[in-house]
This record gives C-alpha cells, structure tokens and sequence, in this order.
C-alpha cells in the first residue's frame, strides 16, 4: 500500500497498531465488569490512536488528516471505534480520525459482558485454570504464568472450528466504554460522524461453514443456531430465517454456483447464512440507519467477486488481504482499490483521484455497490436477499452473539 502510495503520488503514513486480543484483550463476565476490566483491546486501540495523535507529525504524518482502516475483527474494531463513548472520538479537542474503512466487518451485535454467554467463557477459563475454588477468581488468572493463562483462555471455542463465529471473545457492552450493544448504537446514531467505506467478499460465511459436517438436515441447521449462536432467538424465529435460505442452489453460498460446491448437505445454507448474519446483511443495515440517521454524511459500500469459481470457498473471508491489501495479483482489482482507498485517505471521496476508474457512487444516493471483479468492476444494486434483510432489521435483538 505504501509503494501504491508512492507510485500514484498520494503518499501516506502507514501506521499498524498492536493490541490485545482472545483473553488478553476481550475477556467477559461479571468479575471482569465489576474490575472495569472489560474490552481492553479497544482501549489499546483508542490508546494507539492517541499516540498517533500526539507522534505523527515527527513521521511525517498529519494528525488531522488520519483514516482508519481494517479487516475482518480489524474492521469490526473500526466500527467499535465510530461508537465508542457514544460516539466520542475528541482528543485534546480534536477528532482522533477524519475517516473510515471497513473490510468485511461492521456491526456485531453482542450480549453484555456479564450476560449468560460471557459469564460461560469466564468460568470455563477459570475452571481450565484451576481457579475454581479461588476466593478471588480474577486475582488468581493474573497471578497465573503467561502461558498458563494462555492456555486457560485458548481452552474456549475458536473462530476456526465447529462454533465458527459464535465468537468467544468479542467487543461487549460494558456499560462505560461500549455502552450498548453496537447495533442499539448504530441505530441511536452514536457513532463519530466521519465519512466511511464498508463493504464485503461475496462469499464471507464459507471460510466458517467448512467444520460442520454432521449438520445434514435444515433442523439441524436451526438446532446448531440455537445451541451455539443465538441464546435469545426463540426456534420459531429460527425456523423463519433457515426458511429465508430455501434451496442451496440458489440461495447457497458460494453464490451463482447452482449445485456445484455443497461440500456437505448443509454446508451451502449454512455458509450463506453465516456470511450474511455476522457481515453482509449487517452491514447494510449499518448503512441504511446510517442514511436515514446521518442523510449528509458521505459513504460507499462494495461487494468483491475477484476469486468467484474457487472450489467450495468462493470469493471468501480474507481473500481480500491476498487481492487488495497486498495486491499479490496486480491486476484490476487490486490496481483499482489501491486507487480509490488512497484517494479516499487524502480527499474523503475515493473518486477524487480515481484516473480511468468509473464512478464509485454513494451508497445512500441509490444503494449501489461497487462490485470488484478480478479483471473489470460495475455497480450492484444493493437488494439481494432483501428478505434476510428485513427479517433481520424486524428481530435485531435476538440475533446477538
């Protein structure tokens, strides 16, 4: 990205932040909420952003010219960053960041940090620890040796397994900090008014949808939903999403692949509703209270389809790390996110200095993607599974993970 900087004469100061994931950063429960120990991983990233508020400029960097960017739980961390302390981003009375770019990641709507999932991952750690009997059980899980402790906190489910993004260790309200769950923010309107790009790979659920082969029937399919993502949905309510999803042909993901890829009985369903639960749909429902909470600020939303034909993966959750970030493939795909993010970076509007590149319209005008091919780009209405959409804007609440 710096080199694409250079060579389309938008240089920029690539800054990438560390800070605290898993257990480390994100560990729930009621000892951890009353500790005012909760989301700690945001915190780091609040905290790098102000060193970078106060060092930039002795790197060149401009200060008031900063934008944000990530990936997947990087992505997500932006967001969680648009609607942290409401919304507050002022540092020494100044925004910490003028912009924002979210790639495949948005709102992930949460149950609190003391709520019935965090307080299981809580007490399996401790458990896993040997803390149990502990008078105190969070003095003894810091006064555990480093590894120790991290393999207390890797003993809960991980992202790639069988409870796939049912995540463990995730941004939770806590009251403070993260106030609320982020879809209750986003639909307040409590998130920093900056201009921002969110957008997705076509196939985000098949990466999460490869480790459950035993789910062969759509029962198994709503009982999965049930026993490991969504405490608060009732089965009815279940019953009708899986029902939004009716065949794998059409409605299976990878998309546009007819009967070809179903790499178990369900595995097409399951990858289309996963995808679509925790970042295509929710995204658009980010953008639609975006547009009617904030109709003046400026925002634009793709969908990338560069790797369509992969076997059983699609254009799938990373793939865009390979295409775009590093650009692995120079071809237009990658040639022309360089162009529109660096062009986003310095003017806000990644059409500013796009060259030969066509229009990249706002996404609130008319609700139209960008959609990335490898070799060529054109707009999609943003409307498919309008069905998902809907049912999910109707039920938000019991959706959260």
């Amino acid at each position: 990205m710096v080199t694409s900087s250079i060579n389309l004469n938008m240089p920029v100061v690539f800054v990438a932040m560390n800070y605290r994931v898993g257990g480390f950063g994100f560990l729930p429960g009621k000892e951890i909420l009353e500790d005012g120990s909760a989301n700690l991983g945001l915190l780091d990233q609040r905290l790098a952003l102000e060193w970078v508020a106060d060092n930039i400029a002795a790197f060149g960097g401009d200060p008031d010219k900063v934008t944000i960017w990530g990936e997947s739980a990087g992505a997500i961390s932006v967001f969680d960053q648009m609607i942290l302390y409401d919304g507050n981003i002022t540092y020494k009375d100044k925004p910490l960041f003028r912009g924002a770019i979210m790639d495949s990641g948005s709102v992930v709507p949460a149950d609190a940090v003391d709520g019935v999932k965090g307080q299981e991952v809580y007490d399996t750690v401790v458990s896993t620890a040997g803390c149990s009997s502990a008078n105190d059980t969070l003095t003894c899980l810091r006064e555990l040796d480093y590894t120790d402790f991290l393999n207390a906190a890797n003993s809960v489910p991980g992202i790639i397994g069988y409870n796939s993004v049912a995540l463990s260790y995730v941004p939770r309200p806590d009251g403070t900090a993260l106030t609320a769950s982020p879809d209750v923010l986003g639909k307040a309107g409590k998130y920093a008014r900056v201009p921002f790009i969110v957008g997705d790979q076509e196939d985000e659920g098949t990466l999460f949808a490869l480790f459950q082969s035993n789910i062969t029937t759509i029962d198994e399919v709503v009982e999965y939903l049930s026993t490991v993502f969504f405490y608060d949905a009732s089965k009815e309510q279940l019953q009708e999403l899986v029902a939004l999803y009716p065949d794998t042909t059409t409605y299976g993901s990878p998309f546009r692949t007819g009967t070809a890829n179903n790499w178990y009985p369900q595995f097409k369903r399951l990858a289309a509703i996963l995808g679509d639960l925790v970042f295509t749909i929710t995204r658009r429902a980010f953008l639609s209270y975006a547009a009617e909470i904030s109709p003046e600020l400026p925002n634009w939303s793709y969908l990338a389809t560069y790797d369509y034909g992969t076997p059983i993966l699609g254009t799938f959750h990373g793939s865009d790390l390979l295409q775009v970030f590093y650009g692995i493939k120079p071809n237009y795909a990658a040639s022309s996110s360089h162009t529109y993010y660096l062009s986003f970076v310095y003017t806000l509007d990644p059409n500013s200095n796009r060259g030969e590149y066509m229009e990249w319209p706002q996404w609130k005008d008319n609700r139209q993607l960008m959609n990335f091919g490898a070799n060529n780009a054109s707009l999609l209405t943003d409307d498919f599974r309008n069905g998902t959409y809907e049912f999910i804007l109707q039920n938000t609440a019991a959706f959260h993970i």
